[in-house]
């Protein structure tokens, strides 16, 4: 069988089929970038640990360097008190 140049796979619907594919590529790597950006805007959902909040708010001067010291130790305490809970503070369990 004598293979013509409309029966070829890039003449005819060949082209529309590779068209087709690089819209999905196109559409996808847009719809990568619109994800990543709302989630680095969003602060990934990720909770922050009480030392890095207490330390921003020293950093910012919300609060004077004795409270500091003692809110650091505080939290301190409390987290060497509670290790099954990953580092977050809990509330204390009702007696």
């Amino acid at each position: 069988m004598q293979n013509y140049y409309w029966q070829n796979w890039y003449a005819g619907w060949g082209w529309f089929l590779w068209f087709g594919i690089w819209i999905l590529m196109i559409s996808n790597v847009g719809h990568w970038g619109y994800t990543y950006r709302s989630f680095r805007r969003s602060d990934g959902g990720f909770r922050k640990e009480p030392l890095d909040i207490l330390n921003e708010r020293y950093a910012r001067g919300e609060i004077l360097r004795d409270e500091y010291q003692r809110m650091k130790s505080d939290i301190r305490t409390e987290l060497s008190g509670t290790s099954g809970n990953k580092g977050y503070l809990s509330k204390p369990s009702p007696a």
